[in-house]
């Protein structure tokens, strides 16, 4: 709706149309600039890493782009997440993406990246799974599927070690006198 125009009007006029067609226009091209800037400021280096993130953060708050090139922005503020080490973020990112176009494999990597960082390995599996599904060669998703099966199995192991230690520590000693 533009500014002059009452809420919850709907524009009247072919003039008013094509006003808001304007509008809408140049919001889709700011948000691709953004995009493109923060692809910039990423390839500058990690001290712009905070300004790739802020590029990233306006073109999706311009709300003007499809859910393809919108899962990209997600994908690509994800991805500056992980090498800053905001894996939390990255994961909530990446989830967006994936939300948007659940075929973004770079998305499913990054949520493999940032699940398997934050210790979450069923999500971390379940990412692996469906970035396979979606690109059965990639070889660093079947790398990271290998790396996660690894740590599921130590974390399992771990787990019986452990149980088995505090039913043992439960097993009543008879005849011990204090």
């Amino acid at each position: 709706m533009a500014l002059w125009m009452e809420a919850g009007s709907e524009p009247k006029t072919n003039e008013e149309i094509v006003d808001l067609e304007a509008i809408a226009a140049l919001k889709e091209s700011a948000a691709i600039e953004l995009k493109e800037k923060g692809n910039e400021y990423v390839k500058m280096g990690k001290k712009h890493y905070s300004d790739a993130i802020d590029c990233y953060t306006r073109a999706i708050n311009q709300k003007a782009l499809g859910n393809s090139e919108s899962s990209i922005i997600y994908s690509n503020r994800a991805h500056v997440n992980l090498l800053l080490g905001n894996y939390r973020r990255a994961l909530q990112d990446a989830e967006e993406a994936i939300k948007l176009s659940p075929t973004n494999v770079k998305a499913l990597y990054r949520a493999v990246k940032a699940a398997l960082s934050l210790n979450l390995m069923d999500e971390a599996k379940s990412y692996c799974e469906k970035g396979l599904q979606q690109s059965p060669d990639n070889e660093e998703l079947k790398k990271l599927d290998k790396q996660i099966d690894v740590k599921i199995s130590e974390q399992q192991q771990r787990e019986a070690e452990v149980s088995k230690a505090v039913a043992a520590a439960k097993v009543p000693t008879y005849g011990t006198v204090w």
